[in-house]
């Protein structure tokens, strides 16, 4: 049995894995899906303090909290920035990274500094408190604004990650237009510290490609 724990993107809530989490446990694994601070039912917590530190400890207190070892740590899009610090503060907690069409950021990193100039243009698009920035048109109902702190903070890391047992990237390979993820995929599948997968799907892998990310998942969480 594995422990799973997955961290949604930007705008987006524990809601957003529901058919995946309900996979997982059908195959008998622990799944932990989080909502970050500031976003969906935890959107009241939403205010300026609130930063990738934040989503950091997120995460940490429920590795913590439900006593978990060697864990599965998912993250989508904003997701790879979430559990990459994870697993540089909690090491003894983790043993498997995987990015689904996410960041993989390294030591000074941010969202801001990786993304494009038409995404940063996105996150300038804040609400009226000036905290938020609002989910794009074509998201989920649920969505809600993103912390805007948490895309500007750097990532502050202290190892190297070498205590992975596995690193894993699934890139979306269906996006309507240009993939911004295309060069990571590109550096990563050349990488033989990487498993890499090509998936037919757009960004949402969990909604366009469930039953292939449900045995990328599965697999890496085999020992070896």
């Amino acid at each position: 049995m594995a422990t799973y724990v997955l961290i949604p993107g930007m705008c987006h809530g524990g809601w957003c894995f529901e058919e995946l989490t309900e996979r997982l446990r059908a195959e008998g694994h622990r799944v932990h899906p989080l909502t970050l601070t500031g976003l969906a039912e935890r959107g009241h917590l939403l205010h300026g303090g609130v930063n990738l530190d934040t989503h950091i400890q997120d995460g940490i207190g429920v590795l913590a909290a439900e006593n978990i070892e060697d864990a599965v740590l998912v993250g989508h899009s904003y997701g790879g920035m979430v559990i990459t610090g994870m697993a540089d503060r909690a090491p003894d907690r983790v043993g498997t990274l995987v990015f689904l069409d996410a960041m993989v950021p390294g030591n000074g990193d941010s969202c801001w500094s990786l993304v494009t100039d038409q995404e940063r243009r996105w996150y300038t698009d804040v609400t009226d408190t000036g905290y938020g920035v609002r989910p794009l048109p074509f998201f989920d109902t649920r969505a809600t604004p993103h912390p805007l702190a948490s895309l500007m903070q750097p990532l502050r890391l202290t190892g190297d990650l070498a205590h992975l047992r596995r690193r894993v990237y699934v890139y979306a390979a269906g996006w309507a237009g240009p993939s911004p993820f295309t060069p990571v995929y590109r550096r990563l599948r050349e990488d033989p510290a990487w498993t890499t997968y090509a998936l037919d799907g757009g960004h949402n892998l969990m909604r366009d490609a469930p039953q292939d990310l449900l045995k990328v998942l599965l697999a890496a969480a085999e020992p070896g």
